[in-house]
């Protein structure tokens, strides 16, 4: 499946994965307007096999299936005890 990646010039480290090119039809309008102008980050062929660096492929895949894309955004700053 190819995949486009898209990042947040507002918030760092947060990442929009969609199915087609600059195709946002299926992105609520609020996830959008506090994303900003995405900036296309990058284009990779996804399979449920390729490892991707903060979220799991198979995941990926079926939302985009599902909903038409996959935010990514960073991980939640954990305290340690």
């Amino acid at each position: 499946m190819k995949c486009y990646i898209y990042r947040s010039r507002r918030r760092s480290d947060t990442y929009l994965f969609l199915p087609s090119s600059d195709d946002f039809s299926a992105v609520p309008e609020a996830l959008m307007e506090v994303f900003g102008t995405p900036e296309l980050a990058l284009e990779i062929e996804l399979t449920p096999e390729r490892k991707l660096a903060q979220a799991d492929a198979r995941q990926v895949i079926d939302s985009l299936r599902e909903k038409g894309f996959y935010l990514q955004m960073p991980p939640a700053n954990r305290i340690s005890a």
